[in-house]
């Protein structure tokens, strides 16, 4: 029984995640149309809110929470093959540049964004907010 409540989390929290994946980089990208800065600003963000959500919640959230939000939500929400796919056709239209500069961008702030997900959690218990 345990295992089919972790699923359904996963499911659930993997719908919510792709649709909001699809919403925030179709917005994006209706701004930007030289730049896939909607995968970018997707993949970043998804790192911050799993670096906040395991800093706030790590081992106190129940396994199933945990899968929910970190495998379901998050895992359909970033989007890394996306990134791949979106550098590989700026590379093969000879946008060298833009390529690199989609991975290190990504890779970077992607990191920095678990970081600060993570700081602000810190951040939070120093101030008095959280216990």
């Amino acid at each position: 029984m345990e295992l089919i409540k972790q699923c359904m989390a996963i499911g659930v929290g993997g719908f919510i995640g792709a649709l909001s994946r699809y919403g925030v980089a179709r917005v994006i990208d209706q701004w930007v149309k030289t730049f896939p800065l909607g995968t970018l600003v997707v993949n970043v963000s998804g790192c911050f809110v799993l670096g906040f959500f395991m800093a706030m919640m790590g081992e106190r959230a129940s396994e199933t929470v945990r899968l929910g939000v970190a495998v379901g939500f998050v895992g359909a929400y970033t989007t890394f093959s996306t990134l791949m796919y979106d550098s590989s056709a700026l590379l093969g239209r000879g946008e060298v540049y833009k390529a690199g500069l989609n991975i290190v961008a990504s890779l970077v702030l992607g990191f920095v964004a678990v970081r600060l997900g993570a700081g602000c959690v810190g951040m939070l218990r120093i101030g008095g907010r959280l216990g």
